[in-house]
């Protein structure tokens, strides 16, 4: 009988240190001196011809206490948005969100997604609607072909702006941000609201915006997939000890 050779180099990839699986795809290469934000410095082991060079040893650190506090949000059965709009690490940042559940913005940032959410609900509702009636083939029986070529443009929009947050019923407890530079209309709404952000970025970014900054080179589609498996999996690892909370039974009244 034919059976599958395992994929040794696949597996002895995975079993090394962290700290050597990181570096092994330039983690550590940040950006020029120029570009360096102050509060980047203590994440910084030095420079070289002009490149800031990560401590990945700090990263590594970094990376444990966002993997703690999303293992208790997982345990406590939380809400975790993903975002990263860049297109070079949307697919990565969109299967590590799929396979944890989570809702995910890798398109475009709508304004207020958080700050105005109540108008955000409505159309995410008629999303919602537009999908039900072009399922139903009510678009077809009642509409005319302009009127579908008008619901049909209104229905891709909301998909591209909606789609990965269209379970989303309630504000995120956190969220995790994939180039928090990139993506500082996301920061800034967070932190309005005080909700925590764990920022995979790179040295350019403002790190006291940031609840659980991780510094490594977050234009690599690797380096990032590095971090993401290790915080879902910690999210895994609490989410496994979730109980959800039951209803508390009303005591019954005495007979009469």
């Amino acid at each position: 009988m034919d059976t599958e050779t395992p994929n040794t180099e696949t597996n002895t990839e995975t079993q090394k240190p962290l700290l050597e699986r990181l570096f092994g795809v330039g983690a550590h290469f940040g950006f020029s001196k120029s570009r360096r934000h102050p509060t980047a410095s203590p994440y910084l082991f030095g420079n070289k011809q002009g490149v800031d060079i990560i401590d990945l040893e700090e990263t590594i650190k970094s990376i444990d206490e966002a993997k703690e506090f999303l293992k208790e949000f997982g345990k406590a059965g939380k809400t975790v948005l993903f975002v990263g709009t860049k297109e070079e690490t949307a697919q990565t940042i969109r299967d590590h969100a799929e396979a944890m559940e989570a809702p995910i913005v890798v398109n475009r940032w709508v304004g207020g997604m958080l700050t105005n959410f109540p108008e955000i609900k409505k159309r995410i509702q008629r999303l919602h609607d537009l999908t039900q009636k072009k399922e139903s083939g009510e678009l077809e029986r009642k509409y005319t072909k302009k009127e579908r070529v008008i619901l049909g443009r209104e229905f891709d929009k909301l998909v591209h702006n909606f789609d990965g947050i269209k379970d989303m019923d309630r504000l995120p407890q956190a969220l995790v941000v994939v180039d928090p530079r990139h993506n500082s209309i996301a920061v800034s709404e967070a932190i309005s609201l005080k909700i925590p952000v764990v920022g995979i970025t790179n040295s350019d970014a403002n790190m006291k915006q940031l609840t659980y900054p991780i510094v490594v080179n977050d234009g690599i589609r690797a380096s990032v997939s590095l971090v993401l498996d290790e915080l879902v999996d910690a999210y895994q690892a609490g989410k496994a000890e979730y109980v959800v909370p039951t209803k508390p039974t009303k005591p019954k009244g005495r007979a009469r």
